[in-house]
C-alpha cells in the first residue's frame, strides 16, 4: 500500500509538473535586422500580467564593434511601455495594464557600419514564467517539493485567469457576431423592401404610360 500510494503520489506530482510547463510562456525569439527598417514580434497578453524580456544583438561580423540597436514596445492602444536607443542588450519588465498585443520593435541605429547578419536573441517571458521564485523561496524559506507546490498553485491559478479571459474574449465575439448578423439581417430587409417598391413602381409607370398610348 505504501508503495502504490508513493506511486500515485509520483504521477500526480509529474502531471502538475506538466501543467505547469504547459502555463508557463516562455519564448525564445530570434530576430534577424535588416540594414534599413523594423522587425516587430508581438504577443496577445492580458490584463495584470507580469512580462519580463532580455535581449541582445549577435553580429555576424566580429572585424567592427557589435551594432547598436534601438528598441520600442508599446501596448495594445499604442502606449509605450519601453524604449530604448543606442544599446548592444537590454531588458524590459512591465506589468500589463491593457488586453491585446503587445508589439516589440527592433531596428539598427544607422551610423552603424555592418557587414553581415545582424540577429537579435528575445528572452520572452510572460505571467508565471517571469516570476522570480528564488526571491521566493529565499523572502519565504522554501524548497523542495514545498517550492514545486508553491509554482503549481501559481501556475493553477494562471490557468484559471486564462480560461476567464477567454471566456470573456469568446462572449465578446459571440456580441459582435449577433449585432453583425442583426445588422445585415435588417440590411437584407430594407435591401427586400426597397426592390419591392421600386418594382411597384415601375410597374404603375409602365401601366400608365401604355393607358396614355391606349395600348391597354
Amino acid at each position: 500500500m505504501g508503495r502504490r500510494a508513493n506511486v500515485h503520489r509520483g504521477l500526480v506530482l509529474s502531471a502538475l509538473l506538466s501543467l505547469l510547463c504547459l502555463s508557463e510562456k516562455v519564448g525564445a525569439v530570434w530576430l534577424s535586422l535588416p540594414a534599413s527598417g523594423t522587425k516587430c514580434v508581438s504577443e496577445e497578453i492580458h490584463n495584470n500580467v507580469v512580462v519580463l524580456a532580455d535581449y541582445v544583438v549577435i553580429s555576424d561580423d566580429h572585424s567592427h564593434p557589435t551594432p547598436t540597436i534601438s528598441t520600442k514596445v508599446t501596448s495594445p492602444y499604442g502606449n509605450t511601455v519601453h524604449h530604448s536607443e543606442n544599446v548592444t542588450h537590454g531588458q524590459f519588465a512591465f506589468t500589463t495594464t491593457e488586453a491585446g498585443n503587445y508589439l516589440a520593435c527592433f531596428w539598427l541605429v544607422e551610423h552603424n557600419s555592418v557587414k553581415g547578419d545582424v540577429s537579435i536573441n528575445i528572452d520572452w517571458k510572460t505571467g508565471i514564467a517571469a516570476k522570480d521564485w528564488e526571491s521566493v523561496a529565499r523572502k519565504e524559506k522554501i524548497e523542495g517539493v514545498e517550492l514545486e507546490l508553491r509554482k503549481l498553485e501559481g501556475a493553477v491559478e494562471a490557468i484559471h485567469e486564462n480560461l476567464i479571459y477567454l471566456k470573456s474574449r469568446e462572449a465578446e465575439m459571440r456580441s459582435v457576431s449577433e449585432t453583425t448578423n442583426a445588422r445585415v439581417a435588417w440590411f437584407s430587409i430594407m435591401s427586400l423592401g426597397v426592390c419591392i417598391s421600386v418594382s411597384v413602381a415601375q410597374i404603375m409607370y409602365l401601366k400608365r404610360f401604355f393607358q396614355k398610348k391606349k395600348l391597354i
